[in-house]
């Protein structure tokens, strides 16, 4: 009988301390949109581990034809240099940090920050349709504009005139990048 009450006192005491763990924040538990700084060059790697470990991920390339001495060769390369993205549950994130080539999730303070799940999935299918897209320089000034139409849609950005026609640049705040994007004049409206 004494065996019993040692082993019941046991286990109330666990579960008591069990029940003042209390329940993890929802931003542990429901998979978001995280940026990954990796080390140079090193985006295609990490990304081919992430396939291999499972992990849902992004990491979005456009054509770039580069003079060689002797020929023209066509690379793809990142769209975001140095970044790629991840969705997942922050309590799982140590499947992505333990990856080769990962320096940090993309945050302050140590704590990752969620980009909004809008513009990953908007550049995601923009991406899938072959929508030409390509790095330009982080801009913050400038008249900013909503895309109204085509695979960009619902994306804000910056408006530039060049060579006659409309590009937006559209800026990722949280890793201070930016891409330019062809838009037709039609497609494009002042944002609000």
């Amino acid at each position: 009988m004494a065996t019993t009450a040692a082993a019941t006192a046991k286990v109330d005491t666990s579960s008591v301390l069990l029940a003042g763990v209390g329940e993890l924040p929802v931003e542990y538990t429901v998979a978001r949109w995280y940026a990954t700084y990796t080390s140079g060059n090193h985006e295609k790697r990490v990304s081919e581990q992430l396939r291999v470990r499972g992990v849902e991920h992004f990491l979005p390339l456009y054509s770039s034809v580069r003079r060689w001495k002797d020929r023209r060769v066509t690379l793809e390369m990142p769209l975001f240099p140095g970044y790629l993205f991840v969705r997942l549950a922050l309590r799982d994130r140590l499947k992505v940090l333990q990856v080769p080539g990962v320096a940090h999730l993309v945050g302050f303070s140590g704590t990752p920050l969620a980009l909004p799940n809008e513009e990953v999935e908007t550049l995601q299918s923009a991406h899938a349709r072959g929508a030409n897209a390509e790095p330009h320089p982080f801009l913050t000034a400038g008249r900013r504009v909503r895309i109204k139409a085509g695979p960009f849609a619902g994306l804000q950005g910056i408006l530039l005139k060049r060579k006659g026609k409309c590009r937006v640049v559209i800026s990722i705040e949280l890793i201070q990048r930016s891409v330019a994007v062809d838009a037709d004049a039609a497609d494009v409206e002042p944002a609000r």
